[in-house]
Order: C-alpha cells, then structure tokens, then sequence
C-alpha cells in the first residue's frame, strides 16, 4: 500500500486536457463510427452520441482517450492509447469508474 501511494505521487510527464478540442474530437469519433457495423451495431446514425470520459495528450505517451458510442441499436466503448482506438468490453458502471479513476490519478500532472 505504501509503494502504491508514493507512486501516486509521482509526477508523469506532463498532459494536457483535450476535452474542448472539437477537431481531435471529431477526428477520433469519424474513425471509431467507421469500426461500427451496419446492422449490428446500428441501422441508422442520424441520432448517434459520443460521451467522452476524458481526452488527454501526454509529452512522452501520446493520447489518452475513453469515450461511448451510442446509436440507435447499442452502445460500445471505446479506448485511444496512442494512435490506436480499442473497442471494449465495458458497461456504465466500468466507464464511469474508469474515468473518475483516470481523472483522480493524473489530476496532478494535468495542465487544464
């Protein structure tokens, strides 16, 4: 346990919040809808969401990302580690979680 908490407080490199970032959220959506199957995954994505849980970008680590989808038939989740996007195996719960975690573990090292 003590191990854990002096790695908690160390400092990563250093991140910056994308959450407002409109065109890399675009970007990442456009490319996560194309992974989507029509008919499986949704017939129609006229009301379509996407949640973002966080979006960060990290000096030495690249981007950070979870996000949903929702359409009209399901909801998938989604990861960004770098440049690659990671379908999960994720429910509300796991999500929310998930992101409230990232959030508190980073919240240092993070430039708003």
């Amino acid at each position: 346990m003590g191990l854990f908490k002096k790695l908690r407080k160390k400092k990563t490199s250093s991140g910056k919040n994308e959450i407002n970032n409109r065109l890399l959220k675009q970007e990442i959506s456009n490319h996560a809808i194309s992974l989507l199957e029509e008919g499986k995954d949704y017939e129609n994505l006229a009301n379509t969401t996407i949640d973002f849980g966080y979006l960060f970008t990290f000096e030495k680590h690249g981007l950070e990302a979870l996000f949903k989808i929702t359409t009209d038939k399901t909801i998938r989740y989604f990861a960004c580690q770098k440049n690659s996007i990671l379908q999960l195996e994720f429910n509300e719960t796991l999500f929310q979680n998930t992101t409230q975690q990232f959030l508190e573990f980073h919240a240092e090292a993070i430039d708003e």
